[in-house]
C-alpha cells in the first residue's frame, strides 16, 4: 500500500489552528499564574483535558480501546512532559513571551543529541552543524553578554528539553500505542501528579474563582487541540512543509506580547529564532533526502 498524497493545503489550515492554540495557551497561562502556581495550573489544564477525553472516547464508543501494554514508558514519558510543561509555565511569566518561544523551538535540535546519546542515532555532519548553528542562536534569544540569564530563560530550555524527551519516548510509544492511548494517560497521570505535587509545594490546591475557570478551560481545551492540531498536519504533509508554518508562531505572539503586556520587539530575538529554525529545517531536508536514497534500489550490476 502506497502512502496517501501530501495534501499541504489542508496541513496549513490544522497549522492555523495549532498556532492559534499554541498562542492562546501561552496568553491564558500567563494570566493564570497570576493567581496560581504552575502546579496548580498543570491540576486543572489536565483535569479540564482528561474529562474532554473521557467524554470523547465515551461518545464514541472507543474506551474499551484505551489499554496499555507499557506502562513504565507512560509514566517516564509523563513525568518528562509534566515538568517540561511546568517549566514552560513558569518562563510564560518571567520573561518576554517571544523569548519562550523562541527557546521552545531548539526541542528539536535537543532530540538530536538526546537520539545520538541514548538511542544510539548516528550524528552526521549536518546533524553536527544544525546543532551547533541552532545553538549559537540560542546565544543570540539569551544575550548573556548584555543581561545576566534569568531562571526565566533557563526554566524556558529546560522546558524545551524536557519536551525533548517526552517526543523521544512518544516516538517509541507509537509503535504499540494508538494516539488517543498516550493522551489518555498522559492527562490522568499528569492529573495525579498536579494534585500531589500541588499538595506537597505549599500543602494546598487554591479553588478556582469565576474570573478564573475560563483561562484554566482554554488552557485545557488549547492543550489538546494544539498538538492535535499539529499532529493531523504531519499526517498531511511532510514535515519541511509544516514547520515553516509553525515558525509563523514567533511574530505572532512577540506581536501579542507587545501588543497586551507592552513587551519590546527585540531584532537579537528574532535573529536568534531564525538561526534556530534554520538548523532545524536543515536537518528535516536532510533526514527526508537519506530516507528517499535509503528507498531507491541499488543500481544493478553492470
Amino acid at each position: 500500500m502506497t502512502d496517501p498524497a501530501p495534501r499541504p493545503g489542508l496541513a496549513a489550515l490544522w497549522m492555523i489552528g495549532s498556532i492559534v492554540s499554541f498562542s492562546t495557551m501561552a496568553v491564558a497561562g500567563r494570566q493564570a499564574g497570576l493567581r496560581f502556581d504552575t502546579f496548580e495550573i498543570m491540576t486543572y489544564r489536565s483535569a479540564v483535558g482528561f474529562g474532554l477525553l473521557l467524554l470523547i472516547l465515551v461518545v464514541t464508543g472507543r474506551l474499551p480501546a484505551v489499554r496499555t501494554r507499557r506502562p513504565g514508558l507512560h509514566a517516564v514519558r509523563n513525568v518528562a512532559h509534566f515538568t517540561g510543561q511546568n517549566l514552560w509555565f513558569y518562563a510564560l511569566s518571567a520573561i518576554p513571551l517571544a523569548q519562550v518561544f523562541a527557546l521552545e523551538f531548539t526541542s528539536p535540535l535537543l532530540v538530536l543529541l538526546l537520539a545520538a546519546l541514548f538511542l544510539g542515532e548516528r550524528m552526521t555532519p549536518v546533524k553536527v552543524v544544525a546543532a551547533a548553528i541552532g545553538f549559537l542562536g540560542v546565544l543570540l534569544v539569551l544575550r548573556p553578554d548584555r543581561t545576566p540569564v534569568s531562571p526565566g530563560h533557563l526554566a524556558a530550555f529546560a522546558a524545551a528539553l524536557g519536551f525533548a524527551v517526552t517526543a523521544i519516548l512518544t516516538k517509541r510509544l507509537t509503535r504499540t500505542e494508538s494516539v488517543l492511548t498516550i493522551m489518555f494517560w498522559l492527562t490522568a497521570t499528569q492529573l495525579v501528579f498536579g494534585i500531589v505535587a500541588g499538595l506537597v509545594y505549599d500543602g494546598r490546591l487554591a479553588w478556582p474563582g469565576a474570573a478564573d475557570w475560563p483561562w484554566l478551560v482554554l488552557i485545557g481545551i488549547c492543550g489538546l487541540t494544539a498538538h492535535f492540531s499539529l499532529t493531523t498536519a504531519l499526517s498531511l504533509a511532510p514535515a519541511s512543509v509544516v514547520m515553516p508554518i509553525d515558525f509563523v508562531r514567533l511574530p505572532i505572539i512577540a506581536m501579542i506580547g507587545a501588543a497586551i503586556y507592552n513587551e519590546d520587539l527585540q531584532w537579537p530575538v528574532f535573529a536568534g529564532a531564525a538561526l534556530i529554525f534554520g538548523a532545524n529545517y536543515a536537518n528535516i531536508l536532510d533526514g527526508q533526502r537519506r530516507a528517499r536514497a535509503e528507498r531507491m534500489p541499488a543500481p544493478a550490476d553492470l
